[in-house]
């Protein structure tokens, strides 16, 4: 969003009657927004008896949001919780789904980071629009990928939306079939979407538990993605314009992710934090302003960085290494978790955090196909079982020819 201070020395110049403006100047005027016909109602906060915390904890406070999600991101532990499955219009807080899709993309190698796309009618229409954000794009250009990802995250353009939507499926109607579908494969069950940049259309939805799922999985995917949701600014046209997200120059831990405002829902912030090898994801969505926006999620993320801890214990205290393989070409086979054992704690709990192992067999027969479940790891916490993770090999084991089969049959049986 380009300086306040530029907007002031704009709109004295016109007001004084010059002329010559450069055109530099009438392209900073046009991303003044006019002022919205109704402002987002006031939000009264939440009864805390109605707000969830990890381990039964109190709430600490409420927040003027209509709803709100706070999770650990490497253990995906929920920390704090309400109205986390209202549906509301997600606003541009859809352009998550975009940005997921076209990182996707770059990732398959159907596209390219500096691969040019033609900017259409329709996208550059967005961009004169003065009621919708945009990144100033001209019909006809030729713009990178590169360009209009950080158009799309920095200055939550519109108009690069529909372009990047254009070029991978053809039109934003039919972008907008693969983001349905893609919601449907990633389990976003609370979400449908209406268009590549989420300008309010009936029908249109979504929920904080449904953001948060998704930056989870666009931030595990896609690590690199905060080069875009973290930039602070971003210059185009020779027009610099700051990130929406202005957490951002408030709070060095906060590295994304995206906001949001309709009239309709109140202002959103789907933002992600780290610090310290602990890392959250929150949704805070509907608040009365961009203000409030900002400020309740930094204080729902500074309870978290100051209550919460997230540890990694060590799993090979716990479960053997390897398994041991009869009638295969190999004698063993490495086993581990399926995914990383980190666990969310309260701070000072860390070394209350235990693994125990359980085998569903002492050994295993070839064939062995990789990932084939052997047992599971069962997290312990302050004494409470908090959950378990799979323990699957980690290769694949041949079966061996006729009389090594033979020969481990007799030892099998003695």
């Amino acid at each position: 969003m380009a300086k306040r201070g530029s907007f002031a020395v704009i709109i004295v110049m016109l007001s004084l009657g010059s002329i010559g403006v450069p055109q530099l100047g009438a392209r900073a005027a046009s991303r003044v927004r006019p002022r919205h016909h109704a402002a987002a109602e006031e939000t009264p906060g939440i009864p805390l008896n109605q707000i969830h915390v990890l381990g039964n904890r109190p709430a600490p406070f409420a927040l003027e949001a209509k709803a709100a999600m706070l999770v650990a991101a490497r253990s995906g532990t929920v920390l704090y919780a309400y109205n986390e499955h209202e549906k509301m219009q997600p606003a541009s807080l859809a352009k998550i789904m975009t940005f997921y899709i076209t990182l996707a993309a770059l990732r398959d190698g159907r596209l390219k980071l500096n691969t040019p796309i033609t900017v259409s009618e329709r996208a550059w229409r967005l961009s004169v629009d003065q009621s919708v954000s945009h990144m100033f794009l001209d019909v006809g250009q030729q713009v990178s990928v590169n360009d209009l990802l950080y158009g799309l995250m920095v200055s939550s353009g519109n108009d690069a939306a529909v372009a990047l939507a254009e070029y991978q499926a053809g039109s934003a109607e039919a972008f907008t079939t693969m983001m349905n579908q893609a919601a449907q494969k990633l389990g976003l069950d609370e979400t449908h979407f209406a268009n590549p940049d989420g300008l309010p259309v009936e029908g249109e939805f979504t929920t904080a538990a449904d953001m948060v799922k998704l930056a989870s999985i666009l931030i595990g995917q896609f690590p690199d993605a905060i080069k875009y949701t973290g930039a602070k600014e971003f210059t185009f046209h020779n027009i610099h314009q700051r990130n929406f997200n202005t957490l951002l120059f408030y709070d060095s831990r906060v590295d994304g992710l995206k906001t949001g405002h309709v009239d309709e829902a109140g202002f959103h912030l789907v933002a992600t934090a780290h610090a310290n090898g602990t890392a959250f994801i929150s949704a805070v969505m509907g608040t009365p302003s961009m203000e409030k926006r900002r400020t309740e999620t930094e204080k729902l993320l500074s309870w978290a960085f100051n209550t919460f801890v997230t540890v990694q214990p060590d799993w090979q205290k716990a479960a053997p290494p390897s398994l041991r393989v009869y009638e295969g070409v190999a004698r063993e086979v490495a086993i581990g978790p399926q995914s990383a054992p980190y666990i969310t704690v309260g701070r000072g709990e860390e070394n209350k955090v235990t693994l125990t192992a359980s085998l569903r067999n002492r050994y295993l027969v070839a064939p062995v196909a990789k990932g084939t479940a052997v047992g599971e790891l069962q997290v312990i916490a302050n004494g409470k079982p908090e959950g378990s993770i799979p323990l699957t090999t980690q290769a694949s084991v041949a079966q061996a020819g006729l009389f090594s089969r033979l020969a481990d049959r007799i030892r099998m049986a003695l």
